[in-house]
């Protein structure tokens, strides 16, 4: 079946150029002396435009095949799939990465403050909540990565050939958000080069883990969405101090590591079990 997942260049090049266009674009509109409303309505608009046409290309590939489509609701539809093990893992591994590192930040003289839940994500927003977009990210994202994305890549390459370089591409994905002024991921480059590059690290550390699961809940997306769901929630519950973020990635990191041995056979053979 995945080898019918056979429009690779299609499908990553639609999904960065539309979405790059329209960030830039966001990006030139976020730093204008008059942040009018229609300014800013057209800002929310281009965002979730770029945010959501992944998907739309993922989908109109998808619907070509009959095979595809029964295939995708397959993995998604079949309760069958769900594991509670891995369940569990996909919502709360991430929290609970996020409360080790900030529990081990304290020891390095960093305030228990960090624990205080405010409810005001670290970014703006003028059309949508910004919660609205923390919570439909996962969905609109994990449907077109992992719907289509990763099995055209899986395809040609071993999962961890696969993780890789899906990694780089979507590093370079979010790149054009870096330059929207109060965007979340302009913030994190104004932190400094210490915490932008741990952002760019943590992606890769983040797909391996994704990817992992979603082979062990023989791909299913849904598993993708609560993984990729409970990282934006739990990033921005807290008033985190940056350097327990570096702290969360290193133990990720480990845990990475260990899952990269244990199943070494399911990253690095090139043979795909459907």
């Amino acid at each position: 079946m995945i080898e019918k997942y056979n429009r690779t260049f299609t499908f990553y090049g639609l999904s960065v150029i539309i979405p790059w266009i329209m960030w830039f674009i966001v990006a030139y509109l976020s730093y204008l002396p008059e942040q009018s409303a229609s300014v800013l309505m057209a800002q929310q608009i281009l965002g979730m435009g770029g945010l959501v046409s992944p998907l739309i290309v993922a989908l109109v590939l998808i619907f070509k095949d009959k095979e595809l489509i029964d295939d995708f609701k397959s993995r998604f539809f079949n309760v069958q799939q769900y594991n509670h093990f891995y369940t569990f893992l996909a919502i709360f591994l991430i929290f609970l990465a996020m409360v080790c590192g900030q529990l081990i930040s304290v020891f390095f003289g960093h305030s228990l403050d960090q624990f205080y839940i405010s409810g005001k994500p670290s970014f703006t927003s003028f059309l949508f909540s910004p919660w609205i977009i923390l919570v439909s990210a996962p969905v609109l994202e994990e449907f077109a990565w992992h719907c289509y994305g990763t099995d055209t890549l899986r395809r040609k390459f071993s999962l961890f050939v696969t993780s890789m370089i899906f990694a780089v591409y979507w590093v370079l994905w979010h790149l054009p958000l870096s330059f929207v002024k109060g965007y979340y991921h302009s913030n994190v480059m104004a932190e400094g080069p210490l915490y932008s590059l741990n952002f760019v690290f943590s992606l890769f550390v983040f797909v391996i883990l994704m990817n992992w699961l979603y082979y062990k809940t023989k791909r299913n997306i849904l598993i993708t969405i609560l993984f990729h769901l409970s990282a934006n929630i739990s990033n921005e519950i807290f008033a985190t101090h940056p350097d327990s973020k570096v702290i969360q990635t290193v133990l990720l990191l480990i845990i990475s590591v260990y899952v990269l041995i244990k199943d070494r056979g399911m990253f690095f053979n090139k043979e795909v079990l459907d």
